[in-house]
């Protein structure tokens, strides 16, 4: 590996999209807000090299079950050392086994290690000792992780968490105080292998710490995800960006949402900033653009007025500990008329980010009534997706959804659900429903 100069700082941009025509009387605002960072970096890596404080901590389930088959461990063994591999030298980085305990597998001394040759192979000759046995309790991981991270001055923290089994050695309250105590603290990417882990399970670790889940139904397909979401983790060069939302007086946040490259809702997860502002947390950026719905409720008006309904900025740390610095920032308007064309447009980005919302929505309500022997409601819920996948152009769902269907016409929705549907199937829909497509502009 060699040595990498310290990168630039990656430049942010703010568009904001919207109709900001209202008809008389019409309150209500929406928005699509893209989100553009470029300059730092690409999810292959700085072209000028790494931060020189970015800490990663690799999570592996070394549960009993590991072993059944045993291509699980041997897939969890490889899968690590390749993404040890792809680590730029100069990164801090610890392994970690997690059963009902956690332990220190790599470097083992309660810190990090510093990436260089030497320590790459160290890591590497660590993984031929992990075994499987015992039990699963993904909170003890968490908060292990945690604690090596903060040893260490880092500007990005992140995790990679693998599991093959449901989180049985510990109670769902013990995980969510584990995820309480972790948001906002390091960004965590976390996948299923096989198919006897629990999908809620791993995409709620995801979603707390503001990261990605999938499933990896072959172990032989972990080497190779291990080493996308470590290059993907090397490209980051900005943590703990805000988004920023300011709201005149008398105006009502509705919601706000990451819509694209995933649907991920951030309302509830709003720290105040100020007068009528709050932050809503977005992670970890390298070269990458992303989109947000923000909708608002304004007060009612009269035909010819118009107003300032949010201003959307990002928002991210000082370096030198001072307040937190504005990268860029867009606006939100709110015109009232009585052209009746102008004030019943939808503008096409809310229209296309919409549909894809529901569509992740009725995914995860035919999933759940399929589950629960509701065949109708099933049918229902999953011939609209079917529909909604088709309308939006979002062929990986499509594709998705059409293992768990037959599509009779995918305009109308109507489908038949499939007597028998493999579990790896249905559980990688449940995985990826949240996934969408950029609108085409």
């Amino acid at each position: 590996m060699a040595n990498f100069s310290k990168p630039t700082a990656p430049r942010f941009s703010v568009d904001v999209y919207q109709n900001e025509f209202l008809p008389e009387g019409g309150r209500d605002v929406s928005a699509i807000v893209t989100v553009t960072s470029t300059g730092g970096g690409t999810t292959g890596g700085f072209a000028g090299g790494v931060p020189a404080a970015a800490g990663v901590v690799l999570m592996v389930d070394c549960s009993g079950s590991m072993d059944y088959p045993a291509t699980k461990m041997r897939g969890a063994r490889e899968a690590t050392a390749a993404a040890v591999d792809t680590l730029r030298d100069g990164t801090r980085f610890a392994v970690v086994a997690g059963t009902h305990v956690a332990k220190e597998v790599y470097p083992g001394n309660g810190g990090l290690a510093v990436a260089d040759a030497r320590t790459r192979a160290e890591a590497k000759e660590s993984l031929r000792r992990l075994s499987a046995g015992g039990g699963t309790a993904i909170g003890t991981w968490l908060r292990l992780a945690d604690r090596l991270l903060s040893s260490s001055e880092l500007t990005i923290r992140h995790g990679i968490l693998l599991t093959d089994g449901r989180n049985e050695h510990e109670t769902p309250e013990e995980l969510r105080a584990a995820l309480d105590a972790c948001a906002g603290r390091f960004t965590c990417d976390a996948r299923g292998v096989g198919t006897d882990w629990e999908v809620k399970e791993v995409t709620g670790i995801a979603s707390a710490l503001l990261g990605t889940a999938d499933i990896v139904a072959d172990p032989a397909g972990l080497a190779a995800d291990f080493t996308a979401m470590m290059e993907h983790a090397m490209g980051k060069g900005v943590a703990d960006v805000a988004l920023r939302l300011w709201t005149p007086v008398g105006v009502e946040i509705m919601f706000v949402k990451q819509v694209a490259p995933a649907v991920e809702d951030l309302t509830g997860r709003r720290t105040e900033a100020g007068p009528r502002a709050g932050d809503y947390p977005t992670g970890s950026w390298g070269d990458e653009s992303r989109d947000y719905h923000v909708s608002v409720r304004v007060p009612q008006a009269a035909v010819g007025q118009e107003m300032l309904a949010a201003r959307v900025s990002l928002i991210a740390p000082d370096p030198a500990g001072g307040d937190p610095r504005p990268l860029s920032q867009g606006l939100v308007r709110a015109v009232w008329t009585d052209d009746l064309a102008m004030s019943t447009s939808i503008n096409p980005q809310v229209a296309h980010y919409t549909g894809q919302a529901e569509l992740a929505d009725v995914i995860q309500q035919g999933l759940d009534a399929r589950k629960s022997g509701d065949r109708d409601g099933a049918t229902a819920k999953l011939g609209r997706a079917v529909q909604l996948a088709a309308a939006s152009g979002n062929a990986d769902t499509a594709k998705l959804l059409s293992k768990v269907v037959d599509v009779v016409d995918a305009a109308t929705g109507t489908v038949r659900l499939k007597a028998k549907v493999a579990e790896a199937d249905e559980m990688t829909l449940e995985t990826r429903s949240t996934k969408t497509v950029r609108v085409k502009r």
